[in-house]
């Protein structure tokens, strides 16, 4: 089981990524739009824009990883975002890397809709 921080986030990209595009794909998204229509999830902006809205919805233990995950310091960095949102944007992946490894997939599920509806229903 992966305990290393950098690893859930390794690990917590590659799931929220999947889930990303089994949505596109079971909404019917066209083939020539799904990389375009994934990318409105998939950036360090918007993965920062979703952890601060599901940030108050977490548990203590959540809370605690998602942290754990915007504290790590990498070398690699987003050339389109503010250091403050790629590490945000960690964040979110740490707390998806350690729901996923912990096997807590309801709970993966819920806090992925709750990313997904806020950021569709943006006003």
């Amino acid at each position: 089981m992966a305990k290393n921080i950098a690893q859930l986030a390794y690990l917590g990209d590659a799931v929220f990524e999947l889930m990303v595009r089994d949505m596109l794909v079971k909404q019917d998204v066209p083939h020539r739009q799904l990389t375009l229509s994934s990318k409105a999830f998939v950036t360090a902006v918007a993965q920062a824009e979703m952890y601060h809205r599901v940030f108050p919805l977490l548990n203590e233990e959540e809370q605690r990883m998602i942290k754990r995950g915007r504290n790590l310091h990498t070398l690699s960095r987003s050339k389109n975002a503010k250091i403050s949102e790629y590490r945000h944007s960690t964040g979110l992946e740490v707390l998806f890397g350690h729901l996923y490894i912990n096997g807590e997939l309801q709970r993966l599920t819920e806090i992925f809709e709750i990313c997904m509806i806020q950021k569709i229903h943006k006003p």
